[in-house]
């Protein structure tokens, strides 16, 4: 097992388990035989699915389960007749505070054949097994691009390409290029002592990339040196003692296009649109909730995806981590938009993702001891996570229904309790939120708000700046 995978495996906590949830809202029924169908056929061609981690006397490695069984799985899963989004939240919620079986594999898909007029999915992946745009293509595997029609496999390829995303992924080529040669060696040096002996005898042999990776060295220990310097976040009721209960939740979604034309109009990338608004919601409920906020600017950790343009995803996780301020205190929606849009440009100049990826292959080398105190450390600077992956622009197909919505929750480290996903899918953003239950009691709350500060920048894109009398 890779040290940057070892690293996301010895991080699950009975406070923070580190799956990846997500969930499908189909128009039409599905049935149990048809999904498991699906499963075997296509999502078992990953040979890593009939695999689980394994601890012995060398280390951890992949090991094929000797007893693997697809129906341990592929579950079905009732809720109360005529079933609302409260009760699918509620089962997302339960399933994502509960630990997968660790005798095998670290996966589990679920299927309400009876959700509505149609069905719904509910996808667990431990994120030692990949990262979420990794566990996008694999989830569009299972897809179809019409009712009866070739698998999306090929065409989810594409699909998931930086270049067709809204978010962080714009990010990808600066980053990418600033580490140069340099993230080889580490990605190398992160499968062994052997392979890292091999990369620095690739260095001696030959010179003119030693000059390089000397350079680059040099600037990710600034790098490494400001983040250790970094203060712990400031203290908001998103940071307190953590309970072994996730509550999921989901907004109404955002048309891209709105999203879109408020970026443009606005002076901005549709990332700092998207965080800006995430900010505005976590601001807007903490002063419903009393807590006295003005100017308060909070850290999130951000996911940035290292993969070149070219490279198509595969298992396994390749990416950074990026410090990004949320001014959840800024009242004025424009001037909320404009310091994050400040900031996202500093940290497209920055090697803060390249330098979190050493640092967490680093992890997975060290003893556990070591880095439960590095990912406490680590966690103490920011509040939340936010992440965004670009889905498919096209309505998809499962087992010949339609997928309506698609929503994905990622997993939170350490002290860190709240959690933003945003994914495109069909022209749509969709919102996800995720906290602990002891910090926030309404996370419905949340998400609800994320449409209205939404608005909000809608409206001054639209009117200009006497809008902003409004917020």
């Amino acid at each position: 097992m890779s040290g940057v995978d070892l690293a996301w495996l010895r991080m699950e906590r009975a406070t923070n388990r580190m799956t990846i949830v997500g969930v499908l809202i189909l128009s039409g029924r599905v049935r149990h035989d048809q999904l498991r169908a699906l499963v075997k056929e296509r999502l078992l061609r990953f040979e890593r699915f009939r695999e689980l981690p394994v601890h012995d006397a060398l280390g951890t490695h992949w090991q094929s389960d000797p007893h693997f069984s697809l129906e341990a799985h592929v579950r079905p899963l009732k809720l109360p007749p005529r079933a609302a989004q409260t009760q699918l939240e509620a089962a997302v919620s339960k399933l994502a505070s509960a630990q997968l079986d660790p005798r095998r594999p670290l996966w589990q898909i679920h299927l309400i054949e009876h959700y509505r007029k149609g069905s719904a999915v509910i996808a667990r992946f431990h994120h030692c097994y990949a990262d979420g745009i990794a566990l996008m293509r694999v989830l569009l595997s299972l897809t179809d691009p019409a009712p009866a029609a070739a698998p999306a496999t090929s065409a989810c390829k594409s699909r998931v390409t930086a270049e067709n995303s809204p978010g962080l992924l714009s990010l990808i080529a600066p980053l990418t290029n600033l580490a140069g040669s340099a993230i080889s060696v580490m990605q190398r040096a992160g499968q062994g002592a052997a392979d890292l002996v091999g990369a620095s005898l690739h260095t001696l042999a030959h010179p003119d990339q030693a000059a390089a990776i000397a350079r680059q060295v040099a600037v990710a220990s600034r790098e490494l040196a400001d983040i250790a310097l970094l203060p712990e976040d400031t203290a908001t009721p998103l940071k307190g003692q953590l309970g072994v209960h996730k509550q999921m939740a989901w907004g109404d979604p955002l048309p891209l296009l709105e999203v879109k034309t408020v970026a443009a109009a606005l002076g901005c990338t549709i990332n700092d649109v998207l965080l800006a608004t995430a900010a505005g919601a976590l601001g807007a409920y903490l002063r419903r909730g009393g807590a006295n906020i003005d100017g308060v600017v909070i850290r999130a950790l951000v996911p940035v995806n290292l993969r070149t343009i070219e490279e198509q995803p595969k298992l396994g996780n390749e990416f950074g981590l990026v410090f990004a301020s949320l001014p959840i205190g800024e009242r004025n929606p424009l001037a909320r938009l404009y310091a994050v849009h400040h900031d996202m440009e500093k940290l497209k100049h920055s090697s803060q993702a390249i330098v979190a990826l050493w640092l967490l292959t680093a992890m997975g080398l060290l003893p556990g001891l070591v880095e439960d105190r590095a990912i406490e450390l680590f966690t103490s600077k920011a509040s939340v996570v936010v992440s965004n992956v670009p889905g498919p622009r096209q309505p998809l197909y499962l087992a010949g229904a339609r997928i309506e919505q698609q929503f994905f929750w990622v997993p939170q480290a350490g002290s860190i309790a709240v959690g933003i996903s945003l994914l495109t899918y069909d022209g749509r953003v969709h919102f996800g939120f995720s906290a602990d239950r002891n910090l926030i009691s309404k996370p419905r709350e949340v998400a609800r708000r994320f449409a209205e500060e939404f608005e909000k920048l809608l409206l001054c894109a639209v009117t200009g700046p006497l809008a902003t009398q409004l917020s």
